[in-house]
Protein backbone atom coordinates (compact mmCIF):
# COMPACT_ATOMS: atom_id res chain seq x y z
CA UNK A 1 0.00 0.00 0.00
CA UNK A 2 2.88 2.28 0.20
CA UNK A 3 4.01 3.00 -3.33
CA UNK A 4 0.41 3.75 -4.11
CA UNK A 5 -0.21 6.17 -0.91
CA UNK A 6 2.92 7.85 -1.41
CA UNK A 7 2.09 8.44 -5.02
CA UNK A 8 -1.15 9.82 -4.15
CA UNK A 9 0.32 12.44 -1.71
CA UNK A 10 2.69 13.08 -4.71
CA UNK A 11 -0.39 13.54 -7.15
CA UNK A 12 -2.20 15.91 -4.02
CA UNK A 13 1.12 18.19 -3.83
CA UNK A 14 1.12 18.56 -7.82
CA UNK A 15 -2.34 19.75 -7.43
CA UNK A 16 -2.16 22.32 -4.56
CA UNK A 17 1.05 23.32 -5.66
CA UNK A 18 -0.82 24.23 -8.71
CA UNK A 19 -3.70 25.84 -7.16
CA UNK A 20 -1.72 27.88 -4.22
CA UNK A 21 1.70 27.52 -5.39
CA UNK A 22 4.55 26.51 -2.70
CA UNK A 23 4.02 28.89 -0.42
CA UNK A 24 0.30 28.74 0.03
CA UNK A 25 0.49 24.81 -0.21
CA UNK A 26 0.86 23.30 3.44
CA UNK A 27 0.28 19.47 4.90
CA UNK A 28 -3.23 20.32 5.25
CA UNK A 29 -3.64 21.18 1.63
CA UNK A 30 -1.66 18.34 0.71
CA UNK A 31 -3.84 15.63 2.46
CA UNK A 32 -6.93 17.28 2.07
CA UNK A 33 -6.46 16.69 -1.80
CA UNK A 34 -5.10 13.06 -1.29
CA UNK A 35 -8.10 12.24 0.86
CA UNK A 36 -5.28 11.05 3.55
CA UNK A 37 -4.47 12.22 7.17
CA UNK A 38 -2.00 14.61 7.39
CA UNK A 39 0.08 12.61 9.74
CA UNK A 40 0.94 10.08 6.71
CA UNK A 41 2.89 12.61 5.40
CA UNK A 42 5.12 12.48 7.82
CA UNK A 43 5.26 8.76 8.14
CA UNK A 44 5.92 8.74 4.12
CA UNK A 45 8.15 11.99 3.81
CA UNK A 46 8.89 12.91 7.03
CA UNK A 47 7.38 16.30 6.60
CA UNK A 48 6.55 18.80 3.96
CA UNK A 49 10.00 19.44 2.37
CA UNK A 50 10.29 15.95 2.10
CA UNK A 51 7.80 15.50 0.26
CA UNK A 52 8.22 18.44 -1.98
CA UNK A 53 11.37 17.08 -2.68
CA UNK A 54 10.05 13.63 -3.55
CA UNK A 55 7.74 15.39 -5.90
CA UNK A 56 10.29 17.37 -7.94
CA UNK A 57 12.18 14.22 -8.16
CA UNK A 58 8.90 12.36 -9.74
CA UNK A 59 8.74 15.45 -12.37
CA UNK A 60 12.19 14.72 -12.83
CA UNK A 61 12.06 11.00 -13.33
CA UNK A 62 8.84 11.40 -15.82
CA UNK A 63 10.74 13.49 -17.76
CA UNK A 64 14.18 10.87 -17.96
CA UNK A 65 11.53 8.39 -18.82
CA UNK A 66 9.78 10.24 -21.64
CA UNK A 67 13.75 10.20 -23.58
CA UNK A 68 14.24 6.78 -22.29
CA UNK A 69 11.14 5.10 -23.91
CA UNK A 70 12.02 6.52 -27.15
CA UNK A 71 15.80 6.01 -27.37
CA UNK A 72 16.94 2.51 -28.71
CA UNK A 73 20.67 1.11 -29.23
CA UNK A 74 20.44 1.57 -33.06
CA UNK A 75 19.03 5.62 -32.67
CA UNK A 76 21.38 7.78 -34.58
CA UNK A 77 22.62 11.01 -32.77
CA UNK A 78 20.31 13.21 -34.46
CA UNK A 79 17.45 11.42 -33.42
CA UNK A 80 18.55 11.19 -29.86
CA UNK A 81 19.25 15.25 -29.88
CA UNK A 82 15.35 15.24 -31.73
CA UNK A 83 14.03 12.77 -28.76
CA UNK A 84 15.60 14.84 -26.12
CA UNK A 85 13.84 18.21 -27.79
CA UNK A 86 10.53 15.69 -27.62
CA UNK A 87 10.55 14.61 -24.41
CA UNK A 88 11.08 18.35 -22.86
CA UNK A 89 7.95 19.59 -24.70
CA UNK A 90 5.98 15.88 -24.64
CA UNK A 91 2.15 16.30 -23.52
CA UNK A 92 2.87 15.60 -19.68
CA UNK A 93 5.18 18.58 -19.67
CA UNK A 94 2.16 20.76 -21.29
CA UNK A 95 -0.33 20.37 -18.35
CA UNK A 96 -0.99 23.29 -16.81
CA UNK A 97 -0.66 21.65 -12.81
CA UNK A 98 2.37 20.17 -14.13
CA UNK A 99 3.83 23.51 -15.49
CA UNK A 100 2.59 25.74 -12.60
CA UNK A 101 4.17 22.96 -10.17
CA UNK A 102 7.43 23.34 -12.16
CA UNK A 103 7.55 27.31 -12.17
CA UNK A 104 6.94 27.07 -8.57
CA UNK A 105 9.86 24.62 -7.67
CA UNK A 106 12.31 26.56 -10.21
CA UNK A 107 11.37 29.83 -8.40
CA UNK A 108 11.56 28.32 -4.75
CA UNK A 109 15.16 26.68 -5.98
CA UNK A 110 16.91 30.34 -5.44
CA UNK A 111 16.21 29.80 -1.53
CA UNK A 112 15.92 26.06 -1.26
CA UNK A 113 19.42 24.05 -0.99
CA UNK A 114 17.73 21.26 -1.97
CA UNK A 115 15.76 22.25 -4.28
CA UNK A 116 18.74 24.06 -5.62
CA UNK A 117 20.54 21.32 -6.16
CA UNK A 118 17.60 18.79 -7.91
CA UNK A 119 17.57 21.79 -10.35
CA UNK A 120 21.19 21.44 -11.04
CA UNK A 121 20.67 17.64 -11.51
CA UNK A 122 17.78 18.51 -14.02
CA UNK A 123 19.84 21.42 -15.99
CA UNK A 124 23.13 18.71 -15.97
CA UNK A 125 21.06 15.78 -17.21
CA UNK A 126 19.44 17.91 -19.75
CA UNK A 127 23.39 19.44 -21.09
CA UNK A 128 25.48 16.18 -20.65
CA UNK A 129 22.33 13.96 -22.53
CA UNK A 130 22.62 16.99 -25.52
CA UNK A 131 26.56 16.89 -25.37
CA UNK A 132 26.31 12.88 -25.56
CA UNK A 133 24.88 13.37 -28.60
CA UNK A 134 26.41 16.31 -30.58
CA UNK A 135 29.86 14.83 -29.97
CA UNK A 136 29.18 11.83 -32.07
CA UNK A 137 28.66 14.76 -34.87
CA UNK A 138 31.11 17.39 -33.54
CA UNK A 139 34.68 18.12 -32.33
CA UNK A 140 34.19 18.02 -28.36
CA UNK A 141 34.12 21.49 -27.58
CA UNK A 142 31.82 22.87 -30.34
CA UNK A 143 30.00 19.56 -29.01
CA UNK A 144 29.56 20.83 -25.52
CA UNK A 145 29.29 24.49 -26.43
CA UNK A 146 25.88 23.44 -28.87
CA UNK A 147 24.88 20.97 -25.44
CA UNK A 148 25.33 24.70 -23.51
CA UNK A 149 22.92 26.47 -26.41
CA UNK A 150 20.84 23.95 -26.93
CA UNK A 151 19.66 23.20 -23.34
CA UNK A 152 19.02 27.35 -23.21
CA UNK A 153 17.19 27.28 -26.12
CA UNK A 154 14.76 24.62 -24.81
CA UNK A 155 14.07 25.84 -21.88
CA UNK A 156 13.49 29.73 -22.55
CA UNK A 157 10.99 28.20 -25.33
CA UNK A 158 9.63 26.43 -22.91
CA UNK A 159 9.15 28.84 -20.49
CA UNK A 160 8.21 31.33 -22.85
CA UNK A 161 4.92 29.44 -24.60
CA UNK A 162 4.00 28.39 -20.42
CA UNK A 163 4.63 32.40 -19.38
CA UNK A 164 2.46 33.22 -22.17
CA UNK A 165 -0.42 30.35 -21.05
CA UNK A 166 -0.10 29.03 -24.63
CA UNK A 167 -1.98 26.23 -25.78
CA UNK A 168 -0.37 22.80 -27.19
CA UNK A 169 -0.21 24.58 -30.67
CA UNK A 170 2.50 27.50 -29.34
CA UNK A 171 4.27 24.12 -27.22
CA UNK A 172 4.52 21.93 -30.55
CA UNK A 173 5.60 25.28 -32.25
CA UNK A 174 8.16 25.80 -29.94
CA UNK A 175 9.55 22.19 -29.91
CA UNK A 176 9.75 23.03 -33.54
CA UNK A 177 11.89 25.57 -33.08
CA UNK A 178 13.87 24.26 -30.65
CA UNK A 179 14.87 21.32 -33.22
CA UNK A 180 15.30 23.54 -36.18
CA UNK A 181 17.92 25.28 -33.75
CA UNK A 182 20.00 22.37 -32.73
CA UNK A 183 19.70 21.14 -36.56
CA UNK A 184 21.22 24.35 -37.27
CA UNK A 185 24.06 23.87 -34.67
CA UNK A 186 24.85 20.68 -36.21
CA UNK A 187 25.43 22.71 -39.94
CA UNK A 188 27.01 24.80 -38.04
CA UNK A 189 29.90 22.94 -36.23
CA UNK A 190 29.62 19.62 -37.12
CA UNK A 191 31.31 17.85 -39.84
Amino acid sequence: MEPVRRQQLIDATIESVAQRGLQGTTINTISKNAGLSSGIISHYFGGKQGLIEATVRYLLSNLKNELLEKVEPTTSAIERLMFIVEANFALVQQRNDTTRTWLSFWAQSMHDQELHRLQNVNSNRLQSNLAFSFKQLMPVKQAKQAAELSAAMIDGLWLRAVLSQSDENQFKHSETLAKSYVHSLIKQYGA
